[in-house]
């Protein structure tokens, strides 16, 4: 490697480095599922209006779910009492200490834990409807099940009511309208009592983006799901989205979930420009820390074969660029209403099972060939000369090849009839013969010799003798 690109390559990977750091924390919002069972923030109290305090997780061994039960950290269990969701429910939750009517638990209602694409819960008033599109009701309802309608009618809004009633629409028919209290809108999906369905006269809205088998982004930042989430990704699916950032140095991705199972199933990260796949992950190499690609657009492709449906993933996208004077490094935009990260409470430090921002403040991957660059190329001059050497190769193998046929062949005589046998063949018929060697032509006369038949016909020889 040449001094300069070494350099060069250095200096990418600090520059990078530097920039990554400081835009991770738009990869470390709080909740990107719809149930809410990836929360690790800090609230310890129910929802208001009462608000009671949560109970901490080591200290409630006469409950179902404790640390004594799970001590491996599993669903976000330890020794605090921050919200969890380790059930699947439809939202995060906590055991509280005063027990009305027999509940010993309580919803957390959480602003900041709303997945991208969920646009909140919205009162519906009827009369007007809030989204004013067509509606169909199922006892099979699922939010994705909801957004496949809406998204086949062409509308850009789904909203569920009720746990099994769909609406379609608009962000026009949202205009006017205000949001409530997620716990407004937790009744579970009739196809999946892991989802939240909206509620009576109460409406949730997803954006149709969600959970699409492909697509196209050109903000600097954004989430991109897995088709058909938060159902699972059906089988037999093919997906490509494009990420496309105008004045982009580099996109830095992190998967802040991934669920395949199947060995088949994969998910690659392609060059835009030359269709190269610099990064491949499946159930035995999923991805572990953020990834950065160098250039301003991406491919991401999306396989899956016909068998062991799973989750699949939310993968959330980051364009950087070069810092100028006065400008930060996190004046980006947003892509499908993300949500701020939020601020560790006094006393906790990313150190702990809680803190994640840490985890992600390295680099795995850093691809240092831009993708909008061309490759180098031979000159060429040398294209021509080599060419031509293999042309004059082939004709001097080929004329060789033509002499050691055609000249190394000696004349036979012909018999000038059955009583010729016994008579030596005449000094004007006698052959010249070339014999091609390596190094030399040689010419020589010499005589063949004629073989007497005696009680057979034997071969006439064509052998040169002494």
């Amino acid at each position: 490697m040449e001094p300069w690109t070494a350099a060069a390559a250095w200096l990418l990977l600090a520059g990078f480095f530097f920039l990554s750091s400081a835009s991770l924390s738009h990869f470390d919002t709080e909740c990107y599922t719809a149930n809410g069972e990836d929360y690790r923030g800090f609230q310890k109290q129910t929802s208001l209006p009462e608000g009671k305090a949560c109970l901490f997780w080591n200290e409630t061994f006469q409950h179902p779910y404790n640390t004594l039960k799970y001590p491996n950290g599993e669903g976000g269990l330890g020794s605090h009492n921050y919200c969890r969701n380790p059930d699947g429910d439809v939202q995060p939750w906590c055991y509280i200490a005063d027990h009305e009517d027999g509940i010993y638990w309580r919803y957390c209602d959480i602003p900041t834990c709303q997945m991208p694409g969920n646009l909140g819960c919205f009162r519906d008033s009827g009369d007007p409807p809030t989204l004013s599109g067509p509606t169909e009701t199922s006892n099979k309802q699922t939010i994705q099940t909801c957004i496949g309608f809406c998204r086949k009618q062409r509308y850009k809004l789904a909203g569920m009511e009720s746990g099994f009633a769909c609406f379609c629409g608009n962000e026009a028919d949202l205009a006017q309208r205000g949001r409530a209290p997620g716990t407004d809108c937790n009744h579970v999906c009739f196809g999946d009592h892991r989802q939240p369905c909206g509620g009576d006269g109460w409406l949730i809205v997803f954006d149709t983006r969600v959970g699409s088998c492909g697509g196209n982004y050109s903000s600097p930042s954004g989430v991109i799901y897995s088709p058909d989430f938060p159902d699972k990704y059906g089988a037999g699916r093919a997906c490509y989205w494009t990420v496309q950032v105008a004045g982009a140095s580099a996109i830095l991705f992190n998967f802040t979930l991934f669920d395949i199972t199947d060995q088949a199933d994969m998910v690659e990260l392609l060059n835009g420009y030359t269709k190269e796949v610099v990064a491949r992950f499946d159930r035995r190499a999923p991805p572990r820390r953020p990834l950065n690609v160098t250039g301003d657009f991406v491919i991401l492709y999306f396989y899956s074969d016909g068998s062991n449906q799973a989750q699949g993933f939310v993968l959330l996208y980051q364009a950087l660029r070069s810092r100028r004077d006065g400008e930060s490094a996190e004046d980006e935009g947003r892509g499908l209403s993300g949500t701020a990260r939020p601020r560790a409470p006094p006393g906790v430090t990313n150190g702990t099972a809680e803190g994640r921002a840490s985890s992600s403040s390295q680099i795995l991957y850093v691809i240092t060939s831009s993708p909008g660059q061309p490759r180098r190329s031979v000159p060429v001059w040398t294209v021509y000369a080599l060419a031509g050497l293999l042309i004059l190769t082939v004709v001097a193998l080929l004329a060789k090849l033509l002499l050691h046929i055609t000249l190394k062949s000696p004349r036979i005589p012909a018999a000038g009839g059955s009583d010729s046998c016994g008579q030596s063949v005449s000094t004007s018929s006698e052959p010249w013969i070339i014999l091609y060697r390596p190094s030399t032509i040689s010419l020589f006369k010499k005589k063949l010799k004629n073989h007497h038949h005696h009680h057979h016909h034997g071969d006439l020889s064509p052998l040169v003798g002494n």
